[in-house]
């Protein structure tokens, strides 16, 4: 297959992870390992941080609305506090920023596809002049893992699923990318996702090569 365009998930692909940032927060706060990821999924599409990540609450809105639901559920949290550590953990990986550019100078399309939320500024951390299409859950009103923000990320890159490989370090994105026809690779470790994709593109992307 020859693949026209690479789509980037931010947190946990192209900067640092949030997930561990939770994980930090659970085991500081005594709470349940993997608490607020499981009640993220179980509480979508209606839960609080869903509607975060469509652009329907603001930061400011969702703090008492997704600790009411965690409280509900048994465990009591300060949403500001997480989401000032997740913040803190998003930090661009060098490696992904080399493997991106390079991506492009070898004439293939890139864009960020990131469930994120309506901040002050630019809220993509200077980010945006790495890809050719950036789309925001919060922009959009959609959000991994719908069907329809995938389409719609290549109908702006301007080519069909399968001609796009996705990276996300989130198993439930990746089935619903592979469903539409996309190529996925899962994130666990940075430089072993570039392996998989130099081996998919065949383009050197890691510094050194």
């Amino acid at each position: 297959m020859s693949y026209r365009a690479v789509i980037f998930d931010l947190g946990g692909v192209v900067v640092g992870s949030p997930l561990h940032a939770i994980a930090d927060y659970e085991r500081d706060h005594d709470m349940p390992a993997g608490f607020i990821n499981r009640f993220v999924v179980t509480t979508a599409p209606g839960g609080a941080w869903s509607q975060l990540e469509r652009g329907e609450l603001t930061l400011d809105e969702f703090y008492p609305a997704f600790e009411d639901d965690c409280a509900q559920a048994g465990c009591r949290i300060s949403a500001r506090v997480l989401m000032e550590r997740v913040g803190a953990a998003t930090v661009p990986r060098p490696a992904m920023l080399t493997a991106i550019t390079r991506l492009r100078t070898a004439g293939l399309k890139t864009a960020a596809l990131t469930n994120n939320w309506l901040a002050e500024g630019d809220g993509a951390g200077g980010l945006r002049p790495y890809f050719d299409v950036f789309v925001e859950s919060a922009v959009v009103g959609l959000r991994k893992p719908d069907p329809l923000i995938f389409t719609l990320t290549c109908e702006q890159l301007g080519v069909t699923p399968p001609e796009a490989v996705f990276l996300d370090d989130i198993g439930l994105n990746l089935k619903a990318a592979r469903a539409l026809g996309l190529a996925t690779i899962k994130v666990v470790e940075p430089d072993a996702a570039l392996v998989e994709l130099e081996a998919l593109i065949g383009v050197s992307l890691r510094a050194g090569d």
